[in-house]
């Protein structure tokens, strides 16, 4: 199973009336639309999409200004939730109780480093697989092992330094949308966020996954059930990619989704692609996850 983590999982832990603020508590997708919105002097009048306001401070200021404010925003360390907790901690704990030992494949579209911080915290080493969105290198993974990096992903179907998941011996974190670089005092050379409507516009239409994720991910992602947290299925980008991901499947396979609150719309939007949604809160679900992993 891979979990699929989405701006959701950052509200895990956070208070219900805690207004956000930079640095304090990283942003909904809603939040940061409206941060940049301000910022970039968006016209009031237009609706607060995240792509579409992006996608405006891109155009009028240029790509450097927006990515300035995008890494100021998430080069901070914010709060670690129980689900980071709990992931970073799994690997050990299946280990104590002698069980064999799984090597994580987790799938994120957020751009902070908290999970990261929680596996550092837990002293569990991964592998990150990093999707660049801008620069000469655009389209293209760059993989940063616990010895190091960055290595370019230049033949994604010839990379061998992820072994197959049998064969692996720690947890991958792929964040197919980009992250901050927070590897120094000069960091920001490898930040990367996909997030205007160009951005995902050069995504979505790029060559076959087979000629962009490093070749034993992908055999994962088509050989595994999904747990998707922190997401709505109205979120149009993740369908599109969730529709490449699946379409390439030979066999079936179940996956399942926590939203708290689902409306009608995202009901019949999990619905209609087979996933099963449970109307759980991320504060109850984590719980609950601990206690039947004790149990067993």
């Amino acid at each position: 199973m891979i979990p699929f983590l989405g701006a959701g999982v950052n509200l895990c832990g956070r208070p219900a009336d805690a207004a956000w603020e930079p640095g304090a508590f990283l942003p909904t997708g809603g939040e940061l639309a409206s941060h940049l919105a301000g910022r970039f002097n968006y016209p009031q009048d237009e609706a607060l999409d995240l792509a579409r306001v992006s996608e405006y401070a891109c155009v009028v200021s240029g790509s450097g200004p927006l990515y300035e404010e995008l890494h100021d925003l998430f080069n901070a360390d914010y709060p670690i939730t129980g689900l980071h907790q709990f992931l970073a901690g799994l690997p050990r704990r299946l280990a104590q109780a002698n069980q064999p030992r799984r090597c994580q494949l987790i799938v994120t579209t957020n751009y902070d480093d908290a999970l990261e911080r929680a596996f550092r915290e837990a002293g569990e080493p991964f592998d990150l697989v990093c999707y660049l969105a801008e620069g000469e290198h655009r389209g293209k993974f760059a993989h940063w092992s616990p010895e190091g990096g960055p290595v370019l992903i230049e033949i994604p179907n010839q990379y061998s330094e992820l072994p197959p998941r049998e064969n692996r011996e720690r947890t991958v974190i792929l964040k197919i949308h980009g992250a901050v670089d927070r590897s120094g005092p000069e960091a920001a050379e490898w930040d990367s966020f996909v997030i205007t409507e160009d951005h995902y516009i050069d995504y979505l239409t790029r060559t076959e996954l087979e000629n962009l994720v490093p070749v034993h991910l992908l055999k994962d992602l088509r050989r595994s059930n999904f747990l998707f947290l922190g997401y709505s299925m109205r979120d149009w980008n993740l369908r599109v990619i969730l529709h490449r991901i699946w379409r390439g499947q030979r066999l079936s396979y179940h996956p399942w989704a926590i939203q708290h609150r689902p409306d009608k719309l995202d009901c019949e939007f999990w619905e209609m692609r087979g996933v099963d949604v449970y109307d759980v809160p991320l504060e109850a679900y984590v719980p609950a996850l601990e206690a039947a992993l004790a149990e067993l």
